[in-house]
């Protein structure tokens, strides 16, 4: 893959005096403190603001989400905010305005919330984890996303492997060893999705344990930029790390918090393993998709080699096993 120039990539133009322009023009004023946050989608910053606590600003990815998109993602987080779920919601001006635009940036203002990753070895953990996931899905459940997309095998596998294939991103020489575990395992995974009814629920959509902080006993749910219609199992397999048998003490601890708020369709435990492996292809296409932007070869430098493809591709066929084994089930 070839690697673009910076006038290419969508965050040229964002530099300081842009970031600080930005938040003044909503009504902040920026003491010039400027601290650059982790994040390789967006541009994330913590800005300091006279006579004030730092706020948090967030702009969004040129051409990857509309702004109704956006305007969606950000009622999601004041809607549970409202009802105490602890989710970090965008701030709004007086106008009850979230999203902004400056230039050709799309951009929100957060509150600064610290916190650490949860401990997911700890049941009592697990179980506070469980019973807010369980009341963010009582809410996502009463109607759906109109504009945001709903998790598919489409859009996360299928589209994901077609563009692999057509972008050069898969070395030639692994090529046929790449198509002889990504097709069959499409195929698989579309199966069990078509063979499993299920309600989609307005999902978190990507909640790893770097998307919540954890503070004094509680915790918070930050970055639902990925937020979208999906399997209420999404929200929960990444909490489940370990063996078979660690996954299914842990499940127990999140059920145990989870169903004294929601109740939880248990057949969507089928769906784990293949939520899974399309995870796998969607991030290695997100990779390749996002080549261009430098700011990826920098920090991901062995993406491309073919140790990594080869690495991948023994996932995939790891994760074709693993369909072949029974869901994880609680009795």
């Amino acid at each position: 893959m070839s690697e673009a120039s910076n006038e290419q990539h969508p965050y040229f133009s964002l530099t300081p005096d842009t970031v600080m322009d930005a938040v003044e023009s909503v009504g902040f004023v920026c003491d010039a403190r400027i601290f650059p946050l982790n994040s390789y989608e967006n541009r994330v910053y913590q800005v300091g603001i006279e006579d004030a606590a730092p706020v948090i600003a967030k702009f969004y990815r040129p051409g990857r989400w509309r702004a109704e998109e956006i305007q969606e993602e950000h009622d999601f987080s004041t809607e549970l905010a409202e009802l105490e779920v602890p989710v970090v919601a965008p701030w709004r001006d007086a106008q009850g305005e979230s999203l902004f635009r400056h230039e050709e940036f799309l951009f929100a203002i957060y509150p600064r919330q610290g916190g650490r990753a949860p401990d997911l070895e700890d049941a009592d953990d697990l179980e506070v984890l469980g019973r807010l996931m369980g009341r963010m899905h009582a809410v996502g459940c009463q109607h759906p996303f109109v504009h945001r997309p709903t998790l598919s095998v489409q859009s996360f596998g299928v589209d994901s492997v077609e563009f692999l294939l057509s972008s050069g991103a898969v070395p030639e020489s692994l090529r046929p060893s790449y198509e002889a575990v990504a097709f069959p395992l499409l195929e698989d995974i579309s199966a069990r999705f078509a063979a499993l009814e299920f309600e989609p629920v307005r999902l978190h959509g990507d909640c790893h344990p770097g998307n919540i902080l954890w503070r004094d006993g509680a915790a918070h749910f930050v970055d639902l930029d990925d937020a979208r219609n999906g399997p209420a199992v999404q929200d929960l397999w990444m909490l489940l790390t370990g063996d078979r048998e660690h996954q299914t003490m842990a499940l127990s601890d999140v059920m145990e918090g989870y169903q004294q708020f929601h109740s939880f369709n248990f057949a969507e435990l089928a769906l784990i393993e293949p939520l899974r492996a399309l995870r796998s292809m969607h991030y290695a296409a997100w990779l390749a998709r996002r080549w261009p932007d430098p700011s990826f070869p920098m920090h991901f430098p062995w993406f491309g080699d073919e140790r990594y493809w080869g690495e991948h591709i023994m996932t995939l066929r790891e994760q074709l096993e693993a369909l072949q084994a029974p869901p994880l089930a609680l009795w």
